[in-house]
């Protein structure tokens, strides 16, 4: 098949080449884009005078007539025609004649394929968001029900001191918060619109490109065409908002396959987010957390990629840039699918509630809150702090926890211990205890509550606004 560009060359392109210069195995994801960009292109031929009517109206039944063809299969992509953009157009021509050679007119395809993409993401931004919400209030869902619940809370992966699983599950709903608020950036780096640019000097032709923005719903337009060709600074906002969001999710999923196992028993996944053995007729794998975990590498690795490819590129185009595709596509698809299948697996897991108030009785996690007792009873923190390290010394020798030494016993350390120091010592008590803003006591974890009810509204009329911007 004859080239679109072929008339300055005099040899058919090598069947290699072909194969490796086209993208339409990964760019016919564009199709919706390319056709709805074309359509407002046509529009503004016609509004400017730069071809007729007659010729715009053809040209946007031609394409109405594609996409309905794509979306019913009817379509044959030809690796020969390299891209969507060629396709689509070569196949408009050949069903309306001349009219459709015009539509290229004051357009090339590197600002052709920039607008794709930015309309592809911003239509992305939206169902990412959508899904991001879902998550969320599928923690804040299972939160809600532990607000009670006593657990170990950790650093160094050490026991530390008491929270409840509700705290833990809240935690994580603020990061996915700030991932929120990183996707609208994602947004507004996407909502410029680069139709108009040309090839790296825009056009001789007197076309309207707000008029286009308008059609497509754009905030804004690029102010340099020559930006507006080689900008990928949006992808690499995408994906590096991807990578931290799927770094969150990876360390929930780390958290999922240490509380699903014997050794911590905090939680059982539900049959259906697991999966089992070959061999091993016992097991039960937490294998969407441990893929989940595997996948965060990946999208890491798409970012890097973006990065390591533009770093290099002088202006404007350069086909290096053809690479912006294939990885942000596999983040997308791995993102939607983590968001979506994590969303079900915490709203069906099994929380082990009794296991998880055992394990917090059974440690020394409230020696900070003996410490705090004595600070109370005016022995100075440092002070206090070696009094009681010197308490769970002893109990550790005794084979105690703290709570089982006798106030005979407490009173060898400090003269400052008295009876009311076992309510100090009661897990439930040291939670409800902390109630500075953000801690972890049950009337904090109320705050929270309601703070997140009202974030998920706010986030959701957002995403209800930007439908309305597509």
């Amino acid at each position: 098949m004859a080239k679109l560009w072929g008339g300055r060359f005099s040899k058919n392109t090598n069947e290699l080449v072909d194969a490796f210069n086209a993208s339409i195995e990964f760019d016919k994801r564009l199709y919706h884009e390319d056709i709805r960009g074309s359509i407002a292109h046509a529009t503004m031929l016609a509004k400017c005078g730069i071809i007729p009517k007659e010729d715009a109206e053809k040209i946007v039944a031609g394409l109405k007539d594609i996409l309905k063809d794509i979306e019913a299969g009817n379509f044959n992509f030809d690796i020969a025609l390299e891209d969507i953009h060629m396709n689509i157009e070569a196949r408009l021509t050949e069903r309306i004649g001349a009219a459709g050679a015009r539509l290229h007119t004051a357009r090339s395809r590197n600002d052709q394929v920039a607008l794709d993409m930015h309309m592809y993401m911003k239509r992305e931004v939206v169902e990412i968001a959508e899904l991001l919400v879902q998550f969320e209030e599928a923690l804040l869902t299972v939160a809600k029900k532990h607000d009670k619940t006593l657990m170990p809370g950790y650093t160094h992966l050490q026991r530390a001191q008491p929270i409840t699983f509700a705290h833990h599950l809240l935690a994580y709903f603020n990061m996915l918060q700030r991932d929120f608020r990183r996707l609208l950036g994602v947004w507004d780096g996407a909502d410029i619109m680069p139709l108009g640019a040309g090839a790296i000097a825009g056009t001789t032709f007197p076309i309207d490109r707000f008029f286009v923005a308008e059609q497509l719903n754009f905030g804004s337009v690029y102010a340099n065409s020559m930006d507006a060709v080689s900008d990928r600074d949006y992808i690499i906002e995408f994906l590096s908002f991807a990578s931290t969001l799927m770094m969150h999710m990876s360390r929930l999923s780390e958290e999922f396959c240490l509380w699903s196992s014997t050794e911590f028993g905090f939680i059982e996944l539900d049959d259906a987010f697991a999966t089992g053995s070959s061999m091993m007729p016992q097991k039960k794998n937490p294998d969407i957390s441990e893929l989940v975990r595997g996948k965060t590498g990946r999208v890491y690795g798409h970012l890097m990629a973006m990065l390591t490819t533009a770093k290099g590129l002088p202006l404007t185009y350069n086909k290096d840039l053809q690479e912006d595709k294939e990885g942000f596509f596999d983040a997308i698809d791995t993102l939607k699918f983590s968001l979506a299948v994590y969303s079900d697996m915490i709203k069906t897991m099994t929380v082990n509630v009794d296991r998880m108030r055992e394990a917090v009785s059974k440690d020394f996690s409230n020696a900070t809150d003996l410490a705090d007792y004595l600070v109370r009873k005016g022995l100075p923190f440092r002070m206090a702090h070696e009094v009681v390290g010197k308490c769970v010394a002893y109990a550790i020798g005794e084979g105690k926890f703290l709570p089982e030494i006798s106030l005979d016993e407490y009173k060898k350390f400090s003269d400052l211990f008295e009876a009311d120091l076992l309510d100090a010592l009661k897990p439930e008590n040291c939670v409800a205890a902390r109630t500075s803003y953000g801690g972890p006591a049950f009337t904090e974890n109320d705050k929270q509550f309601v703070r997140g009810d009202e974030i998920i509204a706010a986030q959701k009329a957002k995403v209800e606004e930007l439908k309305q911007k597509l």
